[in-house]
């Protein structure tokens, strides 16, 4: 599997302690670091999304 995959599915197992905190325990510190998380979660997924086209591209030359 792709690194930028790996890299997907370690930033969601970061935020899950904050997740929990925020939807289980109400805390709102929490739910402003997982706002940043996502953030940071849509560069990821763009930086994959980009790679995969560059692969299509080269596989198509």
């Amino acid at each position: 599997m792709s690194q930028s995959y790996q890299d997907l599915l370690s930033h969601l197992k970061e935020m899950e302690t904050d997740i929990q905190k925020f939807y289980e325990k109400g805390q709102a510190a929490a739910g402003t670091r997982i706002r940043k998380g996502l953030s940071e979660l849509k560069k990821k997924s763009q930086d994959m999304r980009n790679e995969i086209q560059n692969i299509k591209n080269e596989r198509k030359a």
